[in-house]
């Protein structure tokens, strides 16, 4: 008699992208929406999690099915000038990401051990991550990312160690509220686009298909219902902090007159005479947990856009002399990410406009994930069901039209 399989264990791949997704990126975004807008974007935490899990779902079942990334997915059923054109969107955007990433560790560790320079932790971040993601094999680099998930856990803390005023929340919560300007709209796309983010769709896709090579699983009905679960976990468990961000920085920041997050740090160190030590300390190690979790993903995903997009050897489970190509890529991404470190750009700035460019440039791929979900040719018996196109098409409507309304008060 087969037993059940405890509900832990079917945890793997969403719940590692949903705690990535609250990447420093994600951090920053929140963190500005919440000391410019106070509890009026708390709403949204509810409001994308269908989106978000629905698109994360068919980015899975893409990678289960045809045993390729969605980039490879991509290659092999569209013209070229698509994938070169999904790399020239990519390529920038997420080394920018990566770097910003690096920054706001560097600058949160700076803040905890002050006599270091902050570039000297993002040099020996940097380089750490380099080796780690090289020379540690895909299962125990999976194993450390579950672990880190729990860094999350510190923004949930943080609103109990302040007076919290619980009614209005629930009411800023369940009502949605909306103000038609530029900032609004700038900071409301910013965060569509660090919670529905394009590097999360291929990073997903190309999980899946390790999982299924690690642990040679044959595709069936069950094994799409245990990945179902995993990413509806993961992104509500993402989707639960991204809440408990914008609550603690739209109670004690907007509420002390701090509305504008200049550096990455800021966002802690604001919290520190405002909230005490504690709260302060969780902040900032949860921005570093979740860099460490963070980074390997982003700089993966590009690799796995890049190798899957030329044909060439690809995968976390393989060895540096078996993909070379992917392994460099991952190098050259965080160098130049490293780099950017170094130049001048103010680094939440750098993360909230990435955000933003994510948001805007979704849709496409957002376009392009239902095309295939929908194409027996490709995905066979898993096409899309009538409940994953209704989510699909609203979370491709509600991207399209905040991307046009930004743009609409950004020239009007």
């Amino acid at each position: 008699m087969k037993t059940k399989k405890p509900w832990l264990s079917k945890l793997g791949p969403g719940l590692v992208t949903g705690a990535s997704d609250d990447d420093p990126s994600g951090i920053a975004t929140y963190s500005q929406a919440g000391a410019a807008f106070g509890l009026s974007t708390l709403w949204t935490a509810w409001f994308v999690f269908p989106m978000v899990s629905s698109i994360q779902e068919m980015c899975a079942r893409i990678g289960l099915v045809t045993n390729h990334g969605l980039a490879g997915t991509l290659r092999r059923n569209y013209p070229k000038s698509i994938v070169y054109l999904m790399i020239l969107f990519s390529f920038p955007s997420i080394t920018l990401n990566i770097g910003a990433d690096i920054a706001g560790m560097g600058a949160v560790m700076n803040l905890l051990i002050p006599d270091v320079h902050a570039g000297v932790f993002s040099i020996a971040f940097t380089f750490f991550l380099m080796l780690m993601i090289i020379y540690l094999p895909y299962r125990k680099i999976a194993r450390v990312m579950k672990w880190l998930c729990l860094t999350l856990l510190c923004y949930v803390i943080v609103p109990f160690l302040s007076d919290t005023d619980w009614l209005l929340i629930l009411r800023k919560t369940l009502v949605p509220t909306l103000q038609w300007n530029k900032e609004y709209m700038l900071i409301l796309v910013g965060i569509l686009g660090t919670t529905i983010s394009p590097y999360c769709f291929f990073w997903q896709a190309s999980m899946e298909v390790e999982e299924v090579l690690q642990k040679k699983i044959i595709v069936d009905k069950k094994v799409i219902s245990d990945m179902r679960f995993d990413i509806d976990f993961g992104m509500l468990f993402s989707n639960i902090v991204m809440f408990f961000i914008l609550l603690s920085t739209g109670t004690i920041l907007y509420s002390a007159g701090i509305h504008q997050i200049d550096t990455v740090d800021q966002a802690a160190l604001a919290l520190k005479p405002l909230a005490g030590k504690l709260t302060y300390f969780l902040f900032a190690l949860g921005m570093l947990g979740t860099g460490f979790l963070a980074i390997p993903v982003l700089a993966g995903s590009l690799s796995y856009i890049i190798s899957e997009s030329f044909g060439w050897e690809q995968g976390l489970n393989k060895k540096f002399h078996e993909a070379k190509g992917f392994y460099l890529v991952i190098i050259i991404s965080l160098l130049i990410a490293l780099v950017i470190n170094f130049i001048g750009i103010s680094p939440v700035q750098s993360l909230i406009y990435t955000a933003v460019l994510y948001g805007i440039t979704a849709p496409v791929l957002i376009a392009m994930i239902l095309h295939i979900c929908n194409n027996p040719g490709i995905m066979g018996a898993f096409v899309n069901t009538k409940r994953s196109n209704l989510f699909g098409g609203i979370t491709l409507i509600v991207m399209t039209a905040a991307a046009l309304l930004l743009l609409y008060f950004q020239f009007s």
